[in-house]
């Protein structure tokens, strides 16, 4: 079975040096996959398997080049950077993994949160520039604000108990109440956790269905300096919603470990071409995240929140069960 491993970051190397992989013969790839990947007639008629991470853009177009593909394995638990549909008329089987970054997705999220209320990034760059402001950096304590979490699995419920230790009060809004959790904070719903929330943190999966579920009719319902962490996916939040009221004061500060169209954004030299190129979407994105990065309330990081060594291995690990079961006719975290 021959398989292409785009994507292949350094920290990824310690895993395959201490493991053997019988009937898998893997080529890696440090760069994604999309349209601009150059890959030999060779590969494209042979290869079986591709894994991916979500800097990748599998259209059909993409994926037609494939004369023999089997399998994908995105080393993520979302998808919608594969053309499902184009996989399902085709009979490619599509894997994700679940559950890889609850601890380390949830831990970096806290972090955010106390980088923005703390205004340490401020700070920073003040003693950096030598121009120390004080009154710029006074921050709140934590255990005086409400926290609002946005799905309440795995990753959101970890957020909640960090919380409820540093003393916050918690709103969740869910789909289904989580018994881990249910002692110590208010389920509510949407509009609710928007209108009480000092600060609003997502942890739900993005479907077509929650596409920009916060943009501007949301923010209006939100409280006058509120903070906005983003650690989900970047399609959940209207970044030029989110832009205007970080233009207006309305919020007070933001975090972002994903963004929308987030393959123009990592690791692109050309990435003015590709803006030119892309639909309005995500030339509006793209070039709103430049402005962002100019402002000093503002956290950017390119989809981070995971990347422990423990879940790294965990990602990989749990790719190569996928494979291994629908060889034994499994369907394991098969999407489509």
């Amino acid at each position: 079975m021959k398989m292409l491993l785009f994507d292949f970051r350094e920290s990824e190397k310690e895993f395959f040096e201490t493991r053997e992989f019988k009937d898998i013969d893997i080529t890696f790839i440090k760069a994604p996959l999309n349209e601009d990947t150059e890959l030999t007639e060779e590969q494209l008629r042979e290869t079986d398997v591709i894994s991916v991470f979500i800097n990748s853009n599998l259209t059909a177009e993409v994926l037609a080049r494939f004369s023999n593909l089997r399998i994908i394995t995105t080393r993520s638990t979302g998808y919608n950077h594969i053309d499902l549909m184009y996989c399902t008329r085709n009979h490619i089987a599509v894997f994700n993994v679940d559950h890889y970054g609850e601890a380390s997705v949830a831990q970096y999220t806290t972090g955010l949160i106390i980088t923005l209320v703390r205004n340490l990034l401020p700070a920073y760059l003040g003693m950096k520039e030598s121009s120390i402001n004080q009154v710029l950096y006074e921050g709140r304590t934590l255990q005086n604000l409400t926290i609002g979490i946005i799905g309440c699995g795995a990753i959101g419920s970890a957020v909640a108990k960090t919380a409820n230790f540093f003393g916050m009060k918690i709103l969740v809004n869910t789909y289904m109440k989580n018994p881990a959790v249910s002692d110590f904070v208010e389920y509510v719903d949407l509009e609710k956790l928007l209108r009480e929330s000092d600060i609003i943190t997502l942890h739900i999966p993005y479907t077509p269905e929650v596409y920009h579920l916060i943009s501007s009719k949301e923010f209006e319902k939100m409280k006058q300096g509120v903070y906005i962490i983003n650690t989900a996916r970047g399609e959940l939040v209207d970044i030029v919603a989110l832009y205007e009221n970080l233009i207006s004061g309305k919020v007070k500060g933001a975090a972002l470990d994903v963004l929308e169209c987030e393959y123009l954004a990592v690791n692109n030299d050309n990435l003015a071409d590709e803006i030119r190129d892309s639909d309005g979407k995500c030339m509006a994105s793209a070039l709103l995240t430049q402005k962002l990065l100019d402002m000093d309330n503002v956290i950017i990081t390119p989809h981070i929140a995971y990347n422990t060594k423990e879940s790294v291995h965990y990602l990989l690990e749990e790719t190569f069960n996928n494979i291994k079961d629908f060889s034994k006719g499994m369907h394991t975290n098969q999407v489509c």
